[in-house]
């Protein structure tokens, strides 16, 4: 086949292609071939041929063929990339975005529109795939090449929104050169946006913005955003609101960070993060009370912020509020989700306070949790404060064995460690070994003197040791008044100085107002507040002592508080209002039913209320409960003959004389 022969076929098989003649046109390639079997037209030929007859292999393969001849000649690349783009090529991505590649070599230095289309295609695959460095990288081609090309301002803006748009749900796979490309693609957004202050450009600095506090060491960068932003929108409270949230989960709580709270508060007295900055400021300056009231409301507007959730355990920690502050520790730990980098450390605090609040709850089943809580704090065994706190763990649980052992090893390890001390104190305290707990706890304080509780447990070691310590004033009360001094809201170093001016003391007076303190930190101390009432009622201040038992019986849920109404009831009796002492003695009733005594008082009350078939009964039920209860058994009988009742009367005065003869109200009966 000559020279001209060769033409002459290929151009048929171009006509073939043209008129939809596949294999036609495969037939003169071959002949082509069988000639001239580097013919670069005819591979290409055969590749588009064998693609529409639906021969993908045969068509990759004579591609492949036509590039291996002319490695620069567009038109195989061409084929290929047409090939692997259709619906029924998988698994070719890669090769696809090879070929790519390959185009944009290719048309560079030529065909910029095509360019352009195909540098599109490839940052469309690239995306499709999750490759973001790749989609930022080459996209970032594109717009180089539109700013050679001299494009307007205008356009260049849309191709940088549209890098962000890219690269915005890239956060989860994000490595740090894409975050610095989509950086940059805000920032270079924001310089070309049109019209500056508007509402498009506002919008995209509230984006910038929260990229940028994803990023946590862009901490200057972020700083710098929010007061540019702030600078051309004064009114905005937004850039305002995400810096003091920067600087509430970072732990920075310098002036910059306290000015940044009030700042915002003065422009928003309402906004959610100023609320919670305050109530931080509140914790750092010691208002417990203010801070728990400011971070709940402030939580209640913005309540996925793990760090304020933290520090609002901790305020709740510092008055007492145990089983609040863990519920706290908790929606921190729910907020950070399965954290990294710097949310790892408020995971491991809020973990930490869990624990500690869970052990000063004190109950076998805290323990446990504070047990679980401690196991999961990364690097928990390299931290001998941590290390104490599972000892006391495994003490409030009853194992013993697992508590000294920790305490035994933490003692050699960490000799200068106050909490390795307490420890040995704790475990001797539980034991009854006073001496040896005092000596504990004094070299406790010795290594850490503002620890309130050390000093409670010393006043305690001393209370129980002897009646001299108990006596001593030097020993239990200047512990005691230490503890109240240290920590104003340790109920129990109230109720302890209490019971010091009650029994050792005489001074009732102190006594009451000291109880009275341990009752209004504590409202479930039952003890601290029956003494309280009791005093009250010795001094002769019943206003004080029904001022008591109102606020408790007002807060008060059914079946709860039974102390406080059967007080109050046993008050209405003597004082002859009988209708509310029937209502009181009920609620107490409703608390503990089998109280026999709180039965007959009951009874008291509907007989004096006139009641007398329901006095009998009550009186009966007492009897019931306790049969020793001598005057329910005359108190029913009388009842009875009031009623008419007289063999039942009779019956009953005798059962009484059977057990007490000289019993005169039974004889007289």
């Amino acid at each position: 086949m000559s020279n001209k022969e060769v033409k002459a076929a290929l151009k048929s098989a171009r006509d073939a292609i043209r008129n939809k003649e596949y294999k036609e046109a495969l037939k003169h390639c071959k002949a082509v071939l069988k000639q001239e079997k580097n013919n670069y037209n005819a591979w290409v030929f055969i590749g588009l041929a064998a693609a529409e007859l639906e021969q993908p292999d045969q068509a990759k393969g004579a591609y492949k063929k036509a590039i291996e001849l002319e490695p620069n000649q567009l038109l195989a690349w061409q084929g290929l990339a047409n090939l692997y783009e259709k619906p029924n090529q998988t698994d070719v991505k890669g090769d696809l975005a090879d070929v790519y590649q390959k185009l944009l070599e290719l048309y560079e230095s030529g065909d910029k529109q095509k360019w352009c289309d195909v540098c599109n295609k490839l940052v469309e695959l690239y995306h499709q795939e999750k490759k973001y460095l790749e989609v930022a990288e080459t996209w970032q081609k594109l717009i180089r090449m539109k700013q050679e090309e001299g494009a307007e301002k205008a356009e260049l803006h849309q191709l940088w929104k549209k890098m962000i748009q890219l690269l915005r749900d890239s956060s989860r796979n994000r490595d740090n050169m894409t975050g610095q490309l989509l950086l940059t693609a805000f920032e270079h957004a924001l310089n070309s946006a049109d019209v500056v202050p508007g509402e498009e450009h506002q919008n995209l600095y509230k984006d910038f913005i929260l990229c940028l506090s994803q990023f946590p060491h862009e901490v200057a960068r972020l700083e710098k955003a929010c007061h540019d932003m702030m600078a051309l929108y004064p009114t905005m409270s937004y850039p305002l609101e995400v810096l003091c949230l920067h600087f509430v989960n970072s732990g920075n709580l310098s002036e910059k960070a306290l000015q940044c709270f009030s700042r915002l508060l003065e422009m928003d007295a309402s906004s959610g993060p100023g609320i919670i900055g305050f109530g931080i400021k509140c914790l750092k300056e010691k208002k417990y009370k203010e801070a728990v009231k400011s971070l709940t409301e402030g939580l209640q507007k913005t309540n996925q912020c793990p760090a304020a959730w933290h520090y609002l355990a901790e305020a709740q920690m510092k008055i007492h509020e145990h089983r609040n502050a863990v519920l706290s520790c908790n929606q921190a730990l729910e907020a950070l989700g399965t954290p990294e980098g710097p949310n790892l450390r408020w995971k491991n605090l809020a973990l930490q306070l869990k624990a500690e609040t869970l052990i000063k709850i004190a109950d076998a089943d805290a323990a446990e949790e504070a047990i679980k809580a401690l196991e999961q704090i990364v690097d928990a065994s390299s931290d001998p404060v941590v290390s104490a706190l599972r000892g006391q763990a495994y003490l409030n649980k009853g194992l013993m064995d697992q508590a000294s052992k920790i305490s035994q090893e933490l003692l050699l390890s960490h000799p200068d460690l106050a909490e390795a001390h307490a420890l040995e104190g704790f475990i001797h305290y539980s034991q009854k070994n006073y001496e040896q707990a005092e000596k504990s706890f004094l070299s406790a304080i010795e290594k850490k003197a503002g620890t309130a509780e050390y000093h409670l447990y010393l006043g305690l070691t001393y209370w129980f040791m002897s009646d001299e310590t108990k006596k001593d004033k030097g020993k239990a009360l200047t512990q005691f008044l230490k503890a109240a001094k240290l920590d104003s809201y340790l109920g129990s170093a109230f109720c302890y100085l209490g019971n010091y001016y009650r029994d050792i003391a005489g001074d009732k007076s102190r006594a009451r107002g000291c109880y009275k303190k341990a009752f209004e930190l504590d409202e479930t101390d039952e003890e601290s507040g029956t003494a309280a009432v009791n005093l009250s009622v010795e001094l002769g201040d019943m206003d004080t002592a029904l001022s008591i038992l109102n606020e408790v019986t007002g807060k008060a849920r059914p079946g709860t508080a039974k102390w406080a109404w059967l007080h109050r009831g046993l008050y209405y009796l003597r004082t002859g209002q009988p209708s509310q002492a029937v209502a009181d003695l009920q609620a107490a009733l409703r608390a503990d039913p089998k109280d026999s005594n709180c039965w007959e008082s009951l009874g008291e009350a509907y007989l004096n209320r006139g009641s007398y078939s329901t006095a009998l009964k009550s009186f009966r039920k007492a009897s019931e409960l306790n049969p020793g209860l001598v005057y329910s058994i005359y108190k029913a009988a009388a009842l009875e003959q009031i009623l008419g009742k007289y063999e039942n009367a009779i019956a009953t005065y005798q059962q009484i004389l059977k057990k007490t003869e000289n019993y005169v109200p039974a004889l007289k009966g």
